[in-house]
């Protein structure tokens, strides 16, 4: 599932050279493709699941970063649901992060 439209693509290339994501997290079809990310994965960290743990999905995390790959941003494939403490730890291993970390996903 892709709810992209050339539209929003063009949009969201905006949001990224605007420096100003919040807009993006704020559409209704993040907003709808985050809710259908969640129940896909039982609202479970996918990291804790895969190291046999358990912890409550607070956030879906996009596996390729929108800023590096725009026309990923609305691809369910492109989605995982994680914990904060897995987020941050995914987001401290890329390169050129010179910064911690911060969530634009605010809910």
């Amino acid at each position: 599932m892709n709810l992209m439209t050339p539209l929003i693509l063009k949009q969201l290339k905006e949001y990224i050279a605007a420096n100003d994501m919040i807009r993006f997290y704020k559409s209704k079809e993040w907003r709808k493709l985050r809710a259908i990310a969640k129940k896909r994965d039982h609202n479970e960290c996918q990291m804790c699941k895969a190291n046999g743990k358990y912890s409550k999905g607070d956030m879906v995390h996009h596996i390729k970063e929108v800023k590096d790959n725009p026309e990923l941003a609305l691809a369910l494939s492109n989605l995982q649901t994680l914990c904060n403490a897995c987020h941050n730890k995914v987001h401290d291993k890329l390169p050129n992060q010179k910064k911690k970390f911060t969530n634009e996903e605010r809910w």
